[in-house]
């Protein structure tokens, strides 16, 4: 079994020509994780031992054999997109979202927040715009890198 246990930083493309590209597809949330053990697509068995307080970024490098290498992928999944009318709005509705201590992704004109039935409340309350959707959720100020 592979235990990562750092992301690897500065790849150059020629450090992964050749080599067979293997992904570990990943929520938000596992991202996040320091801990944990997981199956590439490959069928590879991989242990997450991280520092506390690293975070996955989607397209991080986290181990390079002689015939493969292995990239994390953000996994979309379940959230609720909100279509704020205005500047104003959008700031209110981040206020909000903050507030109750729930993550805030943004996505071109769009908010993202977790598809949670606290959101669904809010959002109700404050009416505005929003939708279920899948998407990759990736939040904004979460974390802190630690790649060594």
């Amino acid at each position: 079994m592979v235990i990562v246990d750092h992301v690897i930083r500065d790849i150059r493309e020629e450090d992964l020509r050749g080599k067979e590209l293997d992904t570990l597809l990943l929520t938000s949330e596992q991202r996040r994780w320091v801990r944990g053990r997981f199956t590439t697509s490959h069928g590879r068995e991989i242990a997450i031992a991280l520092p506390t307080g690293t975070v996955l970024h989607a397209g991080a490098v986290v181990w390079i054999e002689p015939d493969w290498f292995l990239r994390v992928h953000a996994a979309p999944e379940s959230v609720l997109a909100i279509t704020p009318a205005n500047y104003a709005e959008a700031v209110k509705i981040s206020f909000e979202v903050g507030n109750l201590h729930f993550p805030l992704a943004l996505d071109d004109q769009e908010l993202l927040v977790p598809d949670d039935s606290a959101m669904v409340q809010l959002l109700d309350r404050l009416r505005v715009r929003w939708q279920h959707r899948q998407a990759v959720f990736a939040p904004i100020g979460h974390g802190h890198r630690h790649e060594h």
